[in-house]
């Protein structure tokens, strides 16, 4: 994974099929991009591109994953390539995208964002939002599947009452599905998870800020995992270090350019991974990304 081996590779790469969301949460700022959709072709050179780097693919940067039309046949690519697919989707088209899903063997894992219920201003009916997802999740179709319910809304003070009382009723609804015995506040902690049935888990978190080049920044130091562990591409093929980058703002390349093995061995590419091996961000954008301190200095 150093720039001297021979070929990088890495746990994941996210690769955008969308830029298009049909939320507006008030912890995600709107894209700057335009709106786009990855074409089955396009998917299919970038699955190519990437099969000597990686087995596992995130369908997501920005944009909801499950608004793309072809879904299941992104599914079929990833899965005769040998990829395995993690989806994280707001959940509010699972009812609808069922079908798609059903016997798609390529999925590994579908992270439910449950905090973008109550991000989304407007957002109603807390219990019909998540029956959908708790009849998909407890389906026997997708018994393969793991599941992650995301609850990244907690504030770095004490939360305030309308956020635990928001939270509490979300997981009251849960503890009720599964027939659990327990409060989950009590077995979860900020940053972990809990497992609350085979294959289900629960992940609580602190909200992040997407780091902006608007943002203040810092003195640096520090680590990150970005063209370590991961990489990210955007719907329109650009290269970016990580799912942080919704902006594109680090360009490394485009894969429809460029081939991907040159575009992560490249300059900037290996700039950036031998600053974090000195503990140091040398981009602008990784100095302004608070998600980077989570590792310490």
């Amino acid at each position: 994974m150093d720039g001297d081996s021979a070929l990088k590779t890495f746990k994941k790469v996210y690769v955008e099929i969308t830029s298009v969301c049909n939320l507006a949460c008030t912890f995600c700022p709107p894209t700057e991009r335009k709106s786009n959709f990855i074409k089955l072709d396009t998917f299919n050179h970038i699955l190519d591109e990437i099969r000597p780097h990686t087995k596992h693919i995130y369908l997501h940067v920005k944009g909801e994953p499950l608004l793309h039309p072809r879904i299941d046949e992104l599914l079929d690519a990833s899965h005769e390539k040998g990829f395995k697919v993690n989806i994280t989707t707001n959940g509010t088209l699972i009812r609808k995208n069922r079908d798609k899903l059903l016997g798609k063997s390529a999925i590994r894992q579908m992270n439910f964002s449950l905090h973008s219920f109550d991000g989304h201003i407007g957002s109603e009916n807390r219990e019909g939002y998540l029956a959908d997802i708790l009849s998909f999740v407890q389906d026997e179709a997708f018994a393969h599947v793991l599941f992650s319910f995301r609850l990244w809304n907690l504030t770095r003070d004490n939360a305030t009452n309308l956020e635990r009382q928001r939270n509490r009723e979300t997981l009251a609804i849960l503890e009720e599905a599964f027939n659990l015995d327990y409060r989950i506040e009590e077995k979860v902690m900020p940053g972990s998870g809990v497992k609350i049935a085979s294959n289900v888990y629960l992940n609580q978190d602190h909200e992040f800020q997407w780091p902006s080049l608007q943002a203040p920044e810092d003195d640096g130091k520090g680590f990150c995992h970005a063209l370590r562990s991961h990489a990210a591409i955007l719907v329109d093929g650009t290269v970016v270090p990580c799912c942080l980058d919704g902006e594109g703002v680090i360009n490394l390349g485009n894969v429809h350019q460029t081939p991907f093995s040159q575009i992560v061995e490249g300059e900037r590419a290996n700039h950036l991974v031998y600053g974090f091996s000195r503990r140091e961000a040398v981009e602008e954008l990784c100095r302004k990304c608070g998600y980077r301190q989570r590792f310490g200095a």
